[in-house]
C-alpha cells in the first residue's frame, strides 16, 4: 500500500504538467480545428523563461509564473498571427504542415548558442523543498506537490469560469459551435481565435514552471517533445476539443506512466501509446468525447 500510493502521489504531480500542456491543445482544436504541434514548444519556452527570470533576478514564485505565462502568451498569438492566420481559409493540411514547420524552428531557433543554447541545466530552488510523511502509510508528500495541486486547481478554476461565464468565453463557444454563424452574430472570429491562442500558451508557460520547479533538470531546447506528444495523446485520449476530457486524460496519463516506469522504463516510454490505441478502438471520440460527423 505505501508503494502503491507513492507511485500514484507522483503521477498525479506528472499529470498536472501534462493537464495545464494538454489544455492548450484541446482549446485551439476545438476552436480551429487545428493540431498545433509547436504547443509543445511554447511549454519549452516557458520553462526557460523561468529559468532566466528565477536564476538573474532572483524572482518570487508568484512573479516567475506570471512572466512565463505573458512571455509564452504574447509568442502564442505571434505565432497564430504570423503562421495561421494567413492559412484559416486554406485547406488543414497547409496549417498542420505549418506547425510542425513552426515547431521545429523554435526548436532548432532555441538551440543556437546566442540564444538558449544546447547545454544542461539545473532549475534553481526558488522555493525550498520540504517534505511531509503520512505516518500511517509510510508516504512522503513534498511541499512542491501540494503547490502544484493548488496551481492547477486556481487555473482551472479561472479556466471554467472565463469559457462559462464571461462574454469572451461565449464567444469562444460559439466560434467553436458554428464560425460563419458566429460571424453573423457580430463576434470577431480573428479576435477570438487569438485570444484562444493567448491562454492555451499562458497555460504551457505555467506548466513549463512547474514542470523546472518540480523535475529542476533542463536538457535542451529540445525537452519539449516527449512531453508535449504525451500531452497531446492525453487530451486525444479524454477527447480531443473537451476541457475536462484533456484533464481526465492527462492524469490517466501521467498515472499509467509512473506506475509502468516502476515496472520497466521501456515499458514507461510506450504506455501512452498503448493507451491511445486502446481508448482509439472502444472509443474513437475520446473518453469524455462527443461523436462528430465529418463535414465533406
Amino acid at each position: 500500500m505505501d508503494y502503491f500510493l507513492q507511485q500514484l502521489i507522483n503521477g498525479v504531480q506528472l499529470g498536472t504538467v501534462y493537464a495545464l500542456i494538454a489544455l492548450g491543445y484541446t482549446m485551439v482544436y476545438g476552436i480551429v480545428k487545428l493540431i498545433n504541434f509547436a504547443h509543445a514548444d511554447i511549454f519549452m519556452i516557458g520553462v526557460y523563461t523561468a529559468f532566466f527570470t528565477a536564476k538573474w533576478y532572483s524572482t518570487p514564485f508568484l512573479l516567475v509564473i506570471i512572466i512565463s505565462m505573458v512571455v509564452c502568451a504574447i509568442i502564442g498569438v505571434l505565432m497564430e498571427k504570423l503562421a495561421y492566420k494567413p492559412l484559416r481559409h486554406k485547406p488543414r493540411l497547409s496549417a498542420l504542415i505549418t506547425a510542425l514547420g513552426v515547431s521545429l524552428f523554435l526548436e532548432n531557433f532555441c538551440a543556437l548558442p546566442f540564444v538558449f543554447g544546447p547545454e544542461y541545466r539545473y532549475f534553481p530552488e526558488i522555493i525550498k523543498v520540504k517534505s511531509y510523511v503520512w505516518q500511517k502509510y509510510d508516504v512522503v508528500v513534498t511541499n512542491i506537490f501540494l503547490l502544484n495541486l493548488v496551481v492547477v486547481a486556481i487555473l482551472l478554476g479561472g479556466l471554467f469560469y472565463l469559457v462559462h461565464y464571461t462574454m469572451i468565453g461565449k464567444k469562444m463557444r460559439a466560434v467553436s459551435y458554428d464560425k460563419a454563424t458566429a460571424s453573423l452574430m457580430g463576434i470577431n472570429i480573428d479576435r477570438t481565435i487569438s485570444f484562444t491562442f493567448f491562454v492555451g500558451a499562458a497555460l504551457a508557460g505555467a506548466s513549463g514552471v512547474l514542470y523546472g520547479l518540480t523535475y529542476r533538470s533542463i536538457q535542451s531546447p529540445y525537452l519539449g517533445i516527449w512531453p508535449g506528444w504525451k500531452a497531446f495523446i492525453a487530451a486525444v485520449i479524454g477527447g480531443i476539443g473537451n476541457i475536462p476530457g484533456a484533464v481526465v486524460g492527462s492524469y490517466l496519463m501521467g498515472i499509467s506512466e509512473v506506475y509502468a516506469n516502476s515496472i520497466n522504463s521501456n515499458l514507461g516510454f510506450g504506455i501512452a501509446f498503448a493507451i491511445l490505441i486502446i481508448v482509439l478502438i472502444v472509443r474513437p471520440s475520446g473518453i469524455l468525447g462527443k461523436k462528430e460527423q465529418e463535414k465533406i
